[in-house]
């Protein structure tokens, strides 16, 4: 047992840094970081540094596209979050890059003004005061908890480009779509990876921080963003 699971101290300094660290299963997690970082140096991080041979204007046509087709998953988010002024962003970027941005290569949207922002299920979800949950780390997803794994599959539910029917090669197109996503989005990360895995004393602890520190800024800019309805450009 004591493999997976961290019981709670008794020493009331440390039961403290146990709550907040809120890592019930940490022997676990810190196997699956393990590994995540073996398949990161033996695998992923040479196809990331390949992925850097590619031309500039391919790379950043993928993250546009990738940005682009997530888009309703977005503005569903910013629906539910009750954000009128986010939700018309998000649906003005989608119309604006899926029709003169060709089908989201181009990102017009962010030329005219409409800037990308990330709203996401589970920042709605935490907005509504439902609790994070222990951290978890997931292999090749990376830090998580059970309220944002659970938006996760909400988001993807709501990601229309996940629902192409078979036929005509559009199958294929999709799963394309999602791999050149996903390694341009992971090509990006490599410096900060290293980096973290050089200066820092213990990055599975410095990585479930961050990250935890990050999502709960992400919560509260949401709940804090009460511009007015109206955006600039319409």
């Amino acid at each position: 047992m004591s493999d997976f699971y961290n019981p709670p101290p008794k020493d009331p300094d440390d039961l403290q840094d146990y709550k907040l660290a809120n890592d019930p299963v940490e022997p676990l997690n810190r196997k699956m970081f393990t590994f995540n970082m073996w398949a990161y140096k033996t695998v992923l991080r040479p196809i990331g540094k390949g992925w850097d041979y590619i031309p500039k204007p391919f790379r950043d046509a993928i993250g546009n596209l990738n940005e682009t087709w997530r888009e309703p998953a977005v503005f569903f988010s910013d629906v539910g979050a009750g954000k009128p002024r986010r939700a018309g962003d998000s649906f003005m970027r989608y119309l604006i890059n899926m029709t003169a941005g060709v089908a989201g290569i181009i990102d017009v949207a962010s030329m005219v003004g409409i800037k990308q922002h990330e709203t996401d299920p589970g920042m709605v979800l935490g907005l509504w005061g439902a609790d994070p949950g222990p951290y978890l780390f997931i292999p090749f997803i990376g830090p998580s908890g059970p309220r944002d794994l659970g938006g996760y599959v909400i988001s993807q539910a709501l990601t229309p480009v996940n629902y192409i029917p078979r036929g005509y090669g559009l199958l294929n197109f999709d799963w394309g779509y999602n791999i050149l996503g996903t390694f341009n989005g992971f090509a990006d990360a490599i410096p900060q990876i290293d980096q973290i895995e050089k200066q820092s004393l213990d990055p599975y602890a410095f990585v479930r921080s961050a990250w935890q520190q990050s999502r709960q800024s992400d919560v509260d800019k949401l709940k804090n963003d009460n511009r007015r309805t109206v955006p600039d450009w319409y």
